[in-house]
Order: structure tokens, then sequence, then C-alpha cells
């Protein structure tokens, strides 16, 4: 396992932070997927980045009845996202699906991330659930209709080793820094951020997250108006080890592109090795 600050100085890697619009119809959202994945692909983007909810948005019931078993490549949406990363060659990391779990009524909120091969490389499950009453009226009950997961993950890929987390995570920062004493230099957000929240904490969070550990951040995100009402915010966005936003995706359906730099990387940790300095850490 590569430890925190140890980093090679030769790679570099093309992302994709996708922003979509997606509503409550599995096969649209799911062809929508398909072209923006091919676009980004076309683009040289060797990682693309699905927000949080990218197959489904719409009442948490009907969400439970596309749950599907964790690795069952003959589903709809599992076989759908293996045959986009074989047929493109990418690393398909796909952030919040619902996951069969042992409550029919509560899946997981599960990311799934598949390799260039089209295999199920690995999968994290959503372990904060927003459950709040917003200043605008609005109420979320994730918990309602979602089991919690309860394991950090990272995973090598494409020469980097990312750390994997949805949405509301984010407000968490312990969670990254567990991620990051696992060795993570790239942290996955993938979102469907309020508006109401987004407009103020998004791009603080994103960048608080990157600069601390000392990491790029890639973080998909919903974007416009959905089923019951819901508006999320979007600017689905890159950010470097500094905090510098490399790019960010204007409203609309597309994506933010940009490249990984280990050298970058490498030169932020050593100039501030703020990493190497923690003195509270994981028993």
């Amino acid at each position: 396992m590569m430890a925190a600050g140890d980093v090679s100085e030769s790679r570099r890697l093309t992302v994709a932070a996708v922003q979509l619009s997606s509503q409550g119809e599995v096969p649209e959202n799911l062809h929508v997927v398909e072209r923006i994945t091919r676009e980004a692909a076309a683009r040289g983007a060797g990682l693309v980045v699905l927000p949080e909810n990218f197959a489904f948005m719409g009442d948490e019931a009907e969400r439970a009845t596309h749950a599907e078993a964790l690795g069952d490549l003959a589903a709809p949406i599992q076989g759908a996202l293996s045959r986009l990363a074989r047929e493109h060659g990418v690393y398909l990391v796909a952030g919040g699906t619902p996951e069969r779990s042992g409550d029919a009524s509560r899946p997981f909120n599960t990311a799934l991330c598949f390799g260039p091969s089209g295999e199920l490389v690995t999968s994290y499950r959503k372990i904060h659930l927003f459950d709040v009453e917003l200043a605008d009226g609005t109420s979320y009950r994730e918990s309602r209709g979602n089991t919690p997961g309860d394991a950090p993950v990272v995973l090598d890929a494409a020469g980097f080793r990312l750390g994997l987390s949805i949405c509301y995570d984010l407000r968490f920062p312990e969670l990254y820094r567990e991620l990051t004493q696992r060795g993570a230099e790239v942290l996955l957000v993938p979102s469907a951020f309020t508006l109401h929240t987004g407009k103020d904490h998004w791009h603080v969070l994103l960048r608080a997250r990157a600069i601390e550990a000392q990491s790029y951040v890639v973080a998909a995100a919903q974007w416009g108006k959905h089923p019951l009402g819901r508006v999320t915010y979007g600017h689905a966005l890159v950010v470097d080890p500094w905090g510098t936003v490399l790019a960010e995706a204007p409203d609309g359906v597309g994506f933010a592109l940009a490249d990984l730099d280990g050298p970058r990387l490498a030169d932020v940790r050593a100039s501030l090795p703020s990493l190497q300095h923690q003195r509270l850490k994981r028993s």
C-alpha cells in the first residue's frame, strides 16, 4: 500500500467529473450516461466519475425497486456500466446507485468502480446519510430509504490511489483523513448537492478537503430540476492538491475535464509536508 506522501513522479491521468440532470426513468438516464461517457473518453478521459443518483432520481420507495445485487452484471444498471467501461477502455466510477441490502425497502447507496475490462473492481457504501430540515422548508430523510455503510474504501486505478465517498460524506473530514492515511491521492465525491446548500458550501468544502488531504478532488454533480421538486446545484469540478479549481462544469449536462499530475502532487506534499506532521492518528 502506498503511504501518504509516497508519490511517484511520472504519472498523469485525464479525468472527467460528469454533470447530469437525472430524472425518474432509468433507461433514459442510462442513455445520457452512455453519451457523456463516450464524449469524455473521446476527449482523453481515463477516469470518468458519475454523480450520485445517476440512474434514478425520484421517490425512495420506487428507487428501492431498482436495487441490484452487487456484482450482477446481467442487471440493467451494472450491465450498462460494465459495457461502457469495457467499450471505452476507462475506469468508470458510478457514484451512488441502489444496492440490495438485508432490508428490501432500504438498499445501500453504493458507488461502483468498473475497470477498463468491464470488471467490477470495488464498491463503496455511503456511510453518512442526509437527514436534515433545511431553512427553505425542504426536508430530507435519506435513512428512511437507505441502509448506511460502515467501511472506507481506497483502490489503485490508472496509476493513482483513489479514495471513495458520496455527497453528504463531504461534511465529515475524518473520513477523508482516514482515506489519506490509507494512501489516497485522489478523492472522489460524486454528489447530488441541493441548490440551497450547494451555493454556499460546495466549493468551500471541496477545496478544504483537497487542501487538508493534499490530494486531488474529483466531484461529479447533479444539476437542475428533478422529480418531487428537488433542485440540485451542479458545478461538477476538479480541484488540485493546493485547492485550485482546475475545471468546472457550467449549468447543464456535461463534464469538467482536467489532468491529474503526479509531479504536481509530489511538489505540494514535499513543499508543505503536513501529512507527515500529524500528531493525532488513528489507533
